[in-house]
């Protein structure tokens, strides 16, 4: 007997008791349709990290300020004020997998414009701010460097900002106040959305460092330096050339522990992402278990169909059907019933996922590869759990299986 013989044989046979064929494929249709729809919510969950991290800046470290120490009690990081400008131009200019850095200082203020105000975050920086940031403009432009040698007084503001002062109204040119301080609006960023930290990036006015400094905080210290390696592959020498360029300035000795502190932005990503690949194989996982259910239950109806069948076994039998015949359309039956039901399930999944997506909000990504993995693990169940009710059938003795009433 060939396949396609036995295929054809095997669609008669389930035909011919249509109802129960569809209740057996019902277990394959719901598990193929749970995996589909977990798979995607996680991938679309990983996706979406990546597409935040991205939005903070590529290749970056963040270099804080250590913690205070007076005898054996310690402040918390971020508490001294030991970096300086002159670190962050040493690092542009020293450490060779360094492109750009950008001292920072950040408080926040009520930004006033006519009748309007919104409290918002103020960031002092340089010009390369926005570079490190990788952060384009929606309209304007970012300040000059002769504006943070001047400590002039223009902002560049966030969507956010503009928005709840000038609502859809361009505010390049605009005055905002910041405290009584007046700033020109240079620019306006293009919205980034949430950071990683669900935090909106876009709610920010940026202004040169010196101008906070002087005009705004009456400070002299930095509270950050940005710093951006010539590529992602050297993220991780710049983070060690820095610190080690940063120990040398601050003058820390041997065995000393940093007055500073590295974060590197590329591990961050990595541990995002990491932990999106595990919830996607957790979910994954568990739907999986209602496939196992399904093909327990195809194998459970094969059991029963044998059973049924054993005269038309023996007739078969008879009239020169060898064993590995019947093993064939049997097993051929166990596989249609679960491909059948994967092909009806990867449609219910694609259809779920689109219905989470539209009605919870929440972003999910149907991919080629789960597509193909469930078809393929659908056939697997099928012949894993078809092959012992069809070994039984061909096992069966001619004449025993003739004399079954």
């Amino acid at each position: 007997m060939t396949s396609a013989s036995a295929l054809k044989i095997a669609g008669r046979a389930l035909a011919r008791n249509t109802m129960r064929s569809a209740l057996t494929m019902l277990g394959m249709i719901i598990g193929v349709g749970a995996v589909i729809t977990m798979v995607s919510i996680g991938q679309g969950a990983k996706a979406q990290v990546e597409a935040q991290i991205a939005t903070i800046g590529s290749n970056m470290l963040m270099i804080f300020p250590g913690s205070t120490r007076q005898g054996a009690v310690r402040g918390g990081s971020g508490t001294m004020t030991t970096l300086t400008e002159a670190d962050a131009k040493a690092i542009e200019e020293e450490v060779s997998a360094v492109r750009w850095a950008a001292p920072s200082l950040r408080t926040s203020a009520q930004v006033v414009s006519g009748n309007q105000n919104w409290s918002t975050g103020i960031i002092g920086s340089t010009p390369d701010y926005f570079i490190i940031r990788d952060w384009s403009f929606e309209s304007g432009s970012a300040f000059t460097q002769s504006a943070l040698s001047g400590a002039a007084k223009a902002a560049v503001i966030g969507k956010t900002v503009a928005l709840n002062l000038f609502g859809m109204q361009d505010p390049v040119g605009e005055t905002i106040r910041i405290g009584n301080v007046p700033f020109k609006v240079v620019g306006v960023l293009s919205p980034k959305g949430q950071s990683t930290q669900g935090q909106d990036q876009d709610d920010t006015v940026v202004i040169p460092l010196s101008t906070l400094q002087k005009r705004i905080m009456g400070v002299t210290h930095i509270g950050m330096i940005l710093v951006s390696a010539n590529s992602p592959e050297e993220t991780a020498v710049a983070e060690e050339e820095t610190r080690l360029l940063l120990r040398q300035r601050h003058r820390i000795l041997s065995g000393e522990e940093d007055d500073f502190r590295v974060r590197n932005m590329t591990e961050i990503a990595s541990a995002a992402e990491s932990s999106s690949e595990v919830m996607t194989l957790l979910l994954g996982s568990i739907a999986s278990v209602s496939l196992i259910v399904g093909g327990i239950g195809i194998m459970n109806i094969m059991l029963v169909s044998v059973t049924e069948r054993t005269r038309e076994i023996g007739i078969r039998m008879a009239v020169g059907a060898r064993g590995r015949d019947i093993l064939l359309q049997f097993l051929m039956e166990a596989v249609v019933l679960s491909l059948t039901g994967g092909l009806l399930g990867i449609a219910l999944g694609m259809a779920g996922s689109k219905i989470i997506s539209t009605v919870v909000q929440w972003p999910t990504i149907v991919s080629l590869q789960s597509i193909f993995l469930a078809s393929a693990f659908s056939i697997a169940i099928g012949i894993f759990f078809g092959l012992y009710p069809a070994r039984r059938a061909a096992s069966l003795d001619p004449i025993e299986a003739l004399r079954y009433d």
